[in-house]
């Protein structure tokens, strides 16, 4: 962390620093207990691996959307003099509140407690509808996990990238490079899980069985973090 922080401060090229300040959020301790729950959830799905990659990709793609839409209501707003710090108080406090009990919701609903019917694409066969809702859950989850700022994260984005970005005459497109570094951790992992897992070969008739085991995994891992942001967003 010490050298993205060192290379920052060192960079003149907004780009370049919207990248690395993205980079600099995906390895703070907040975002990166959500990365890690995130690859556990696009994880799930190891008997596909081609799957697991195209919902990494989601994931990258739903914080891009997330970040970009924030951005294009507060570098305008933001221009006109607004108080910064008052917006990121507000979308914090809210975000953080969000976040807790949905993570709790989507481990209870991993564990097959109830089930929970999400949208899918209305096309098809059985099992392309399937993979649907496996992608808006993947899409979901990278807006959501945008939206919780902790204060670090918060301090990148609303101190330091949407002042840079309302600054610079091209500055709505920070906010998507800043974006897709802070998914780009996720993106690599799930390539790796992909494309890895796929080799196995043996292990690759057993992967049913341990995907069972895995699922039970990341619905204890999601409800833990869930509990953790709630603990620190209520108490």
């Amino acid at each position: 962390m010490e050298y993205l922080q060192s290379l920052i401060d060192n960079s003149n090229v907004p780009l370049i620093t919207a990248f690395l300040l993205g980079l600099l959020t995906a390895v703070s301790p907040c975002p990166l207990a959500t990365n890690i729950t995130a690859i556990g959830f696009i994880g799930k799905d190891i008997e596909s691996h081609h799957r697991i990659f195209v919902n990494g990709l989601l994931y990258a793609l739903g914080r891009v959307l997330a970040y970009t839409a924030l951005g294009f209501i507060l570098i305008p707003i933001l221009r006109e003099g607004a108080s910064m710090f008052a917006v990121q108080k507000v979308v914090a406090k809210y975000g953080e509140m969000l976040l807790a009990p949905a993570l709790i919701v989507v481990g209870v609903y991993m564990l097959g407690v109830f089930r929970l019917k999400l949208p899918m694409l209305n096309v098809g066969s059985d099992k392309l509808k399937q993979r649907s809702r496996g992608a808006w859950g993947a899409l979901l989850l990278g807006v959501l996990f945008a939206l919780a700022f902790c204060p670090t994260s918060g301090v990148f984005y609303f101190g330091m990238l949407i002042p840079m970005s309302a600054a610079e005459s091209g500055g709505y497109l920070l906010p998507v490079v800043y974006a897709i570094a802070t998914g780009l951790p996720v993106i690599i992992v799930a390539w790796i899980l992909a494309y890895s897992v796929a080799r196995l070969g043996k292990f690759y008739n057993r992967m049913q069985v341990f995907e069972r085991w895995f699922r039970k995994v990341v619905a204890v891992l999601f409800i833990g973090v869930g509990v953790y942001y709630g603990y620190i967003t209520y108490f």
